[in-house]
């Protein structure tokens, strides 16, 4: 039953799947927007204690791109792939940590903090375990056209969001215990992620669509340029 779930995907999904994941995990403007619109949803949300408003910035947060990304690279045993994959994670995870450390010296220095914030600074083997089965779900989802809509639901499921609010609360006010609880919780999660991925898309037998990386990226690369240049040309033209 298994090797039939694996195998029962067409070359068709496989490559939408790949163009999808090389290019929703793209460095862009409105990739990093997104990641700061929800680590301010999810660091006010923590603050308040409010589990509804944590849910809210889990779902608009892209951060689960960049993690299959860099599983995927792995599988093709594409380095540069990795590199780009790795680099939008690590831009993305400062940004979010920079961004909860300013929210809670703007908002929350005076604010006792609850359950939200503790629950996300004690990693444990059960956080990683969550993390690996929804790592599975994500990469067999994500190349299934007709369970694509269950990717918000799995966001939701790994904590990846509300450990970087967390860090950079802990950083905030100093408490260096929590906030490196925090982030090893994220590290975990992370790893968690990368590696029931790797083992999903090896079972999808992704590896023969390594030429068709290359040229998504290369595409994805000539599309940014293009967006830079013309930024620049409308600025020039402002002056």
């Amino acid at each position: 039953m298994v090797l039939v779930l694996f195998n029962n995907l067409t070359e068709k999904d496989k490559t939408r799947a790949i163009d999808s994941l090389i290019s929703e995990s793209t460095p862009r403007q409105e990739f990093f927007l997104m990641i700061l619109l929800s680590i301010l949803m999810a660091t006010f949300g923590v603050l308040i204690d409010n589990s509804a408003v944590i849910i809210g910035s889990m779902l608009i947060a892209p951060m689960l791109y960049p993690i299959l990304s860099i599983s995927l690279g792995i599988v093709m045993s594409n380095g540069r792939l990795i590199s780009r994959s790795f680099y939008t994670l690590l831009k993305s995870s400062t940004v979010s940590i920079v961004g909860a450390i300013l929210v809670t010296l703007l908002f929350g220095l005076n604010i006792d903090l609850g359950k939200e914030f503790l629950s996300r600074t004690e990693p444990s083997i059960i956080y990683g375990t969550i993390a690996f089965i929804s790592g599975l779900a994500a990469s067999f989802a994500l190349v299934k056209p007709d369970l694509s809509e269950t990717l918000p639901g799995i966001a939701i499921s790994v904590s990846l969001i509300p450990p970087l609010a967390a860090t950079g609360i802990g950083i905030a006010k100093l408490d260096w215990y929590m906030a490196s609880g925090a982030l090893i919780m994220f590290f975990i999660n992370t790893a968690g992620i990368i590696f029931a991925s790797m083992i999903v898309f090896s079972m999808m037998n992704l590896y023969v669509k390594r030429n068709i990386v290359k040229k998504i990226i290369v595409r994805e690369r000539k599309e940014m340029e293009r967006e830079i240049a013309k930024a620049k040309k409308l600025l020039k033209l402002d002056k």
